[in-house]
């Protein structure tokens, strides 16, 4: 029984956690380009406003810890898993602007962390209420 109790552990951390480590470790390279335009397609900077970008980013980010926290920490964790995770999200979203200040040609920007802030509050509410048991 043991086993099979580590087994499912090992399970929920790779399918719940795994995601949100890898997603902000995409959003940390990206951060650390001094031309993050020349990562991604060029369409995106052309059409798109920077802080809907923003927006959209931080909002994945902010689906996805809700998933982990909602099914893989724990009942009295997953009680509070749209506060985490829009919390979680938001202070990724700060030390992403701290970051940023020390990059060549880029800028910190609080308006950025607001829309990340936004994006994060959008997204973590969004799948809680489709996801509602």
């Amino acid at each position: 029984m043991r086993d099979a109790t580590r087994q499912s552990v090992m399970v929920q951390v790779f399918w719940y956690w795994v995601p949100v480590v890898l997603y902000a470790g995409t959003i940390f390279y990206l951060s650390a380009q001094s031309h993050p335009e020349e990562q991604l397609p060029s369409l995106l900077f052309e059409e798109v406003s920077d802080k809907v970008l923003h927006g959209v980013e931080y909002g994945i980010l902010a689906l996805l810890c809700y998933r982990a926290f909602r099914w893989a920490a724990g009942p009295a964790v997953a009680q509070q898993a749209v506060v985490l995770a829009i919390v979680t999200a938001s202070v990724y979203g700060i030390t992403d602007e701290v970051h940023q200040f020390f990059v060549p040609f880029r800028e910190s920007d609080w308006q950025d962390w607001l829309a990340d802030t936004i994006g994060a509050v959008i997204g973590a509410v969004s799948w809680s209420f489709i996801r509602s048991e």
